[in-house]
């Protein structure tokens, strides 16, 4: 079963140098029926002006990553961590027992991003931070696991402290190809247009929207144009 949420219908918060889309209810955006999906608790469309960001703030308990798709954002921590992600990274941390940091655009162009927060599966555990590059190169055959709480998917993927896996990556128009899904996913399209296939009418997703995917082992995509797709894919609860 695929229910659409077109970007038009997400939340909209605009302080001027942030301007964000909420699919779930965070800070300011409240709707009771859009609280979550399963473990994963937000998902942040962010635009952040140049020379702006997030000044030191706390989390705890929390696994959030952020998906880089245009500019870079430059991170540090109490931990001692500090790095700069850019387009076509992807940053982790795991907040635990406790992690204050800092997020800044700190080039002369607008910074987007995803992102995205997931319930642990483990409390209280030490606060880290990781980022890495993945390949630019459009997919034809899947989409690329980015992240993974599984043993034995670390040496490709970065960590994270839950059983779900993020796949995401470009693909070109007139690709074909089917996702498996181990819990239920919820899918964001990055950029272009592309069609969600299950036994149903196709979903079209174009840039910005999401969509729940649940109650089934696959879906197939189908690129309509050249695209970016990532797949959330987490536990019911």
């Amino acid at each position: 079963m695929i229910k659409h949420y077109p970007f038009q219908q997400l939340g909209k918060v605009n302080h001027g140098w942030l301007k964000t889309n909420h699919h779930f209810s965070f800070a300011d955006y409240y709707n009771p029926r859009r609280m979550g999906f399963g473990t994963l608790r937000v998902i942040n469309d962010d635009w952040i002006a140049a020379g702006t960001g997030f000044p030191a703030h706390p989390h705890r308990n929390m696994e959030i990553i952020s998906f880089v798709r245009s500019g870079s954002i430059s991170h540090q921590d109490n931990q001692g961590n500090k790095g700069e992600t850019l387009a076509g990274e992807v940053q982790v941390m795991s907040a635990g027992t406790g992690i204050t940091h800092s997020e800044y655009n700190l080039t002369k162009q607008p910074l987007t991003l995803f992102q995205i927060w997931i319930e642990p599966n483990k409390r209280n555990v030490k606060p880290r931070w990781d980022s890495k590059l993945f390949s630019d190169k459009e997919n034809n055959a899947k989409l690329p696991l980015l992240v993974s709480g599984y043993t034995g998917e670390q040496d490709n993927a970065l960590f994270i402290n839950q059983a779900a896996r993020i796949y995401g990556g470009k693909v070109k128009k007139g690709t074909l190809l089917t996702q498996i899904i181990e819990h239920q996913a919820y899918v964001l399209a990055s950029s272009g247009e592309f069609e969600l296939i299950d036994n149903q009418r196709p979903v079209l997703m174009k840039k910005g929207d999401g969509a729940e995917v649940t109650k089934q082992k696959e879906v197939t995509i189908k690129a309509l144009s050249d695209a970016e797709i990532i797949v959330i894919d987490v536990p019911a609860n």
